[in-house]
């Protein structure tokens, strides 16, 4: 489990998130949305200790992340971030077998069962059969199956998503969610796009100008009176095959529609 209390971060004099918390547990998929600066990058990253809170407390398992260092964290919760060199010389073997750092001394060669980790991780993806190919070579949507196998070999019972469907054509975009949520780990995920983050994510957490405005379920969550006042559209929710999806219009079509139209 993953927890976060009254957790404060800010830049300078310019506070970015204020008194935000969460609180997800294994095999929960949960989703932060808002709009761009809200907080959302900033929080996910102070989760993983890459940012120090000015307040709060962020642990995982009951253990503050900030007590956690190189290794140790790394076997705890894996990251995959917005953005990731994609010009690296190495094949994508070699970059999940990156994951295994996390489990060897540092002087230490990889071993046998490192490969047949990184071997069952690619598999694990649907991406076994790009394992010679050079990373850099991949399209948008298999760099990102090659970086949540690289985080499955890393052995991390906790996942941090920053924006994965960022760059990726819709069947990726599914793909790639509808196979992180069946990792069966604590995950995570930033995300834009509302419809995804109705179908995929078992809890919202919405973000506005750095505070939290609402927490639940995605149908409590995005409700036509929120995305008015946050995002400044108007929406519809339907239920689709049982899954709440959103339709979107601009709040101005709703104020200069013809009288009686």
């Amino acid at each position: 489990m993953i927890t976060a209390r009254d957790v404060s971060v800010g830049y300078d004099e310019h506070l970015v998130v204020d008194g935000v918390g969460l609180s997800a547990g294994p095999g929960e998929v949960v989703g932060l949305i808002g709009p761009n600066g809200s907080g959302k990058t900033t929080f996910l990253r102070t989760l993983y200790a890459a940012l120090r809170p000015r307040a709060g407390l962020v642990t995982v398992d009951d253990q503050p992340v900030a007590g956690l260092r190189g290794a140790d964290l790394a076997r705890r919760i894996a990251v995959v971030a917005q953005e990731t060199p994609s010009d690296l010389p190495v094949t994508v073997a070699d970059m999940v077998l990156l994951g295994r750092a996390p489990h060897s001394g540092a002087l230490a060669a990889f071993g046998r069962d490192d490969h047949r980790v990184v071997a069952a991780s690619l598999a694990r993806v649907g991406a076994r059969h790009l394992a010679e190919r050079r990373y850099a070579t991949l399209s948008g949507g298999e760099k990102q199956r090659v970086l949540v196998a690289r985080t499955l070999a890393q052995r991390a019972d906790h996942l941090l998503l920053d924006e994965p469907t960022n760059h990726l054509d819709i069947g990726y975009q599914h793909d790639l969610l509808r196979m992180v949520g069946r990792l069966d780990v604590t995950t995570v995920v930033v995300l834009h796009d509302l419809n995804l983050a109705a179908r995929y994510c078992t809890t919202l957490v919405a973000l506005h100008q750095g505070r939290i405005v609402a927490t639940g379920t995605p149908a409590e969550v995005l409700t036509p009176e929120l995305l008015r006042e946050v995002y400044r559209i108007e929406a519809r929710p339907m239920t689709v095959d049982g899954c709440l999806q959103l339709f979107f219009s601009p709040v101005e079509e709703q104020s200069t529609s013809p009288s009686g139209v």
